[in-house]
């Protein structure tokens, strides 16, 4: 990950755009990526009892906490604990790699993942922790649903390829893991007071960058790779 502070965030609000051109590339086979589009249920949700006790305070999947505070918004802690659980999806896609026979650039690009969203993950813990607000623990991120999260249909199928097999199909779902995690970031930029936090602003659009640069690697190794 870019260190934060060195990107400049532009043309945030393109990012819809974006999406809904890279959803449509780099898909292969169309059987390898059929991806439910995430659950928007699966948002944190105010709870009457919540409201009751503190009208900032709201709940996410599995009742996990998140509570507005000086310079941040609920949506802001809404989005560092879900991507906590996305980030943490997409590490245990990369370490499959080497129990499945990828090939050599599929194994340095998973490595690529596992350093910089380890990294990334810490930051948002730390964020969190500063902040007093909950970090999603390993049962709750597994639990939680967003946009371009693997089924564990897709994880058993993942599993179960070898080789070619198995890069071409990581691919296509790790792409559409990266559009969910664009769509993450354009909900929080297009939330009202969200990403005022000077470090929450700088992290999201290093993400939203980030993803997309992956994305375009990602499509040039399904090109290098042999027709299915």
């Amino acid at each position: 990950m870019k260190a934060h502070g060195q990107r400049v965030g532009g043309g945030l609000g393109a990012l819809l755009v974006l999406v809904a051109v890279v959803s449509g590339c780099g898909q292969g086979d169309p059987g390898d990526a059929a991806l439910p589009a995430g659950d928007p249920s699966a948002t944190a949700e105010v709870t009457d009892e919540a409201a009751e006790q503190d009208p900032h305070a709201q709940h996410g999947h599995d009742g996990l906490p998140a509570t507005a505070g000086p310079g941040y918004t609920v949506d802001d802690v809404r989005f560092m604990q879900m991507m906590i659980a996305h980030h943490d999806q997409a590490l245990r896609m990369a370490r499959m790699t080497s129990e499945q026979g990828a090939g050599l650039e599929v194994s340095q690009f998973s490595e690529r993942i596992d350093i910089s969203q380890q990294d990334e993950i810490r930051f948002m813990e730390r964020w969190l922790d500063e902040r007093d607000q909950a970090i999603p623990g390993e049962d709750e991120r597994h639990a939680m649903r967003m946009p371009g999260m693997v089924s564990p249909e897709d994880f058993q199928r993942l599993g179960e390829a070898r080789g070619p097999e198995f890069d071409r199909l990581f691919l296509n779902l790790m792409i559409e893991h990266h559009v969910g995690a664009l769509e993450m970031v354009d909900e929080l930029f297009a939330s009202p007071g969200a990403a005022q936090d000077s470090e929450l602003f700088q992290f999201a659009t290093d993400v939203g960058a980030d993803q997309m640069d992956e994305i375009g690697i990602m499509e040039r190794l399904i090109d290098r790779l042999q027709p299915a």
